[in-house]
């Protein structure tokens, strides 16, 4: 089974749950009307920095419970039969990218529902959206490889939710380096490094899971 047989299957199951799809939405709604609801009558306390703050926890919030899914959510058993005919880079591969998608769809459809509530005081469009897709991918790196292996244990979202907090902290620093330099409309020079340094951690995180996978997948 190859890769692009497994990412078709993954959109093909996707269409038939809407209900999950619909409810990762209703999450990220939800989060982003109470942000709104807060500070309805006081706008003036939502400073760029107290802006920057809601929206990566948002983003954390929705693509932790995004990435859970991805091997939490299967019937036990279907591993093994997936084990039989496909390898696990493919399977890894094909969760990455298909997780990619979606936590790109809902950070993208975060940000335009932040600008329509809750202003944008983010300056440089382009450099801000580039640091939402990286952080994206390198949330759906990260995340999917712990879900394989919470989803061995017992309580798997708790452990999921545990395992997660430090891995992703190390992208959401340079996120919010990048983010306050969009805010204060420097340069875009000035961010190139932070985003190489964010780059480089997609692919580390991305490559540690493409070597660890295989081994959570065999037990």
């Amino acid at each position: 089974m190859t890769f692009l047989t497994l990412l078709l299957k993954e959109f093909s199951l996707e269409l038939k749950r809407k209900s999950v799809l619909a409810g990762l939405g209703l999450y990220l709604l939800s989060m982003v009307f109470i942000s709104y609801f807060a500070f309805a009558l006081r706008q003036n306390l939502i400073t760029p920095l107290v802006w920057s703050a809601l929206f990566w926890i948002t983003i954390l919030f929705v693509s932790v419970n995004t990435v859970a899914k991805s091997f939490i959510g299967e019937k036990r058993g279907l591993e093994i039969y997936f084990y039989s005919l496909a390898s696990p880079a493919a399977i890894l591969i094909s969760k990455i990218v298909y997780n990619f998608f979606l936590c790109a769809i809902l950070s993208l459809s975060g940000y335009f529902l932040f600008t329509l509530l809750l202003n944008n005081p983010v300056q440089d469009q382009g450099t801000f959206v580039v640091t939402l897709l990286l952080a994206s991918f390198g949330f759906a790196a990260s995340l999917t490889l712990l879900s394989s292996i919470a989803s061995k244990a017992n309580n798997s979202n708790i452990l999921m939710a545990v395992l997660s907090f430090p891995v992703v902290i190390s992208i959401l620093l340079v996120t919010i380096k990048i983010t306050k330099n969009c805010m204060d409309d420097l340069d875009p020079s000035v961010s190139y490094p932070p985003l190489v340094m964010l780059l480089a951690i997609d692919g580390l995180v991305t490559s540690v899971s493409y070597l660890l996978f295989p081994f959570t997948w065999k037990n």
